[in-house]
């Protein structure tokens, strides 16, 4: 089926302010920034609109709160992290109600090898960056549950069926992961130079795969 003119065009802006975010982090134009960051989960949602004839109401929330996560980390302060943090926490869960809904739940042997690589990956992360949290260590904890948990469950129905959207869905689960294990280790193990553009590179990755795979469920 032939691509609508819209549809390419939402393509197009949404390749363009990937290429301008990745471009500010290169260059650190914090004012380029501010801008490209905002258009990503933006252009993403009109692509998903543009692509289905049933849009999932769910799924669209959760790139709602995906795009309050990258604006409130565009700020900075503890504060700004913490609402970021919140917000990305609930673009999670919804992720996870959304692929548990594609699961069978009798698969409990199935369950726990799974969801052994993530907990593993977690455990690691909190032996690395324990000490540094302080204050932070429960919200910290229970993001780091949450994401575990929904590359647990993608990894699972990809297991279950190994269909070209799960697959998707489950690479897009593994970055957001790394997205997020690098954010934690350079904010609270250490610094890298080279974080912030590993680190973007791999959420929008990760986003994108999950549209496609939201996309070609609904269809």
């Amino acid at each position: 089926m032939k691509q609508s003119p819209k549809l390419t065009i939402a393509y197009l802006l949404f390749f363009l302010a990937a290429v301008a975010d990745v471009f500010a982090i290169v260059s650190n134009n914090e004012q380029i920034r501010f801008f490209s960051k905002p258009m990503l989960m933006t252009f993403l949602a009109l692509i998903y609109l543009f692509s289905v004839q049933k849009p999932n109401g769910i799924y669209v929330l959760g790139l709602f709160f995906s795009f309050l996560g990258d604006v409130f980390l565009l700020g900075s302060g503890q504060e700004f992290f913490m609402l970021g943090l919140a917000s990305f926490l609930i673009a999670h869960i919804i992720y996870i109600k959304i692929t548990a809904s594609y699961l069978d739940m009798h698969l409990t042997s199935k369950m726990i090898s799974s969801a052994l690589p993530f907990v593993l990956f977690l455990c690691a992360l909190l032996y690395l960056i324990g000490s540094s949290l302080e204050g932070l260590l429960f919200p910290v904890l229970l993001y780091g549950l949450t994401i575990s948990t929904f590359g647990s469950v993608a990894f699972l129905l990809y297991r279950t069926e190994k269909s070209r959207s799960n697959q998707w869905l489950f690479i897009g689960a593994v970055f957001f992961i790394v997205s997020d294990g690098l954010i934690a280790l350079d904010k609270f193990y250490e610094p890298r130079d080279y974080y912030s553009l590993l680190i973007m590179v791999t959420y929008i990755l990760a986003q994108f795969l999950i549209s496609k795979a939201m996309i070609a469920k609904s269809n």
